[in-house]
């Protein structure tokens, strides 16, 4: 099979044949849990780390990826969009879906990404993540400066102001938890949590639903800065513990009842 009528400018037919080819030759039986789209991503890096396909290659587009794996347009979509925030995959609009590294760059992250498959991994990787988010918030008490002290309250502030504007939500949540990480002043401790970030995203639960979910999201994360602007470092991780053990919560909920991953922040 053949993705393309004719030859896509700047890349060679014969690399999105080898695509081709290689996505059709799945294995029969080949199991699909936990999704498709956790299947499609499977296949895809597979492909990707065999060193067959080179850095810049032009993939096909979703419909035909989707044709030959025989699932859903929006399985292959989740998949590339995973993979994207891994940096795996460029996606860029109106072009088309490049491969960014070649094998020997994205050998080393395999493992990690095995992790962002499995419903039970990311449950472990939620108890990770809340460990080092407490431990965080711990650090953050003794180090956050005045100036980034004055950014959390503004980022709480926006969450307060869009508690029924999920994505506006999401971002300012999101951006509670980057200062934080920031004020740390530890690179490793950021590093490792935007990692994590990165993963869970995969899956995610979108944890604020109602406007219930809302302002118990607020509260938790106003204790989180009432306890940091006192500098109280006992007080504030035993309010990002609060928080994490009912974030971890909803996105447990999630995963038994959801079949694909979204979006997390």
């Amino acid at each position: 099979m053949v993705w393309y009528r004719e030859p896509m400018p700047l890349f060679p037919t014969s690399a999105t044949e080898n695509i081709s080819a290689a996505l059709g030759a799945s294995s029969p039986g080949r199991s699909v849990s936990p999704s498709a789209a956790s299947a499609v991503a499977t296949r895809l890096l597979e492909l990707f780390t065999d060193g067959s396909i080179v850095a810049g290659t032009r993939l096909p587009p979703e419909r035909q990826i989707a044709a030959t794996l025989d699932v859903g347009r929006s399985a292959v979509r989740e998949a590339l969009a995973a993979l994207e925030i891994l940096g795996v995959v460029d996606v860029r609009p109106g072009s088309g879906t490049y491969l960014r590294g070649n094998a020997s760059e994205l050998l080393p992250q395999t493992l990690s990404w095995g992790m962002m498959l499995s419903a039970h991994r990311t449950i472990e990787l939620l108890e990770v993540r809340g460990a080092l988010e407490i431990y965080a918030a711990r650090l953050a008490t003794q180090r956050m400066s005045d100036d980034a002290l004055e950014r959390l309250h503004g980022h709480l502030e926006r969450m307060r102001s869009s508690a029924t504007d999920l994505g506006a939500f999401v971002e300012a949540d999101l951006q509670f938890h980057l200062e934080i990480a920031r004020s740390t002043d530890n690179t490793v401790l950021l590093d490792l949590l935007g990692s994590i970030r990165s993963l869970l995203r995969v899956w995610s639960d979108r944890a604020v639903q109602d406007d219930d979910h809302a302002r118990q999201a607020i509260s938790e994360h106003s204790a989180v800065y009432e306890a940091i602007a006192s500098r109280d470092s006992d007080a504030a991780a035993t309010a990002m513990v609060a928080h994490m053990r009912t974030a971890g919560s909803r996105l447990a909920g999630n995963l038994e009842t959801t079949a694909t991953p979204v979006a997390f922040s």
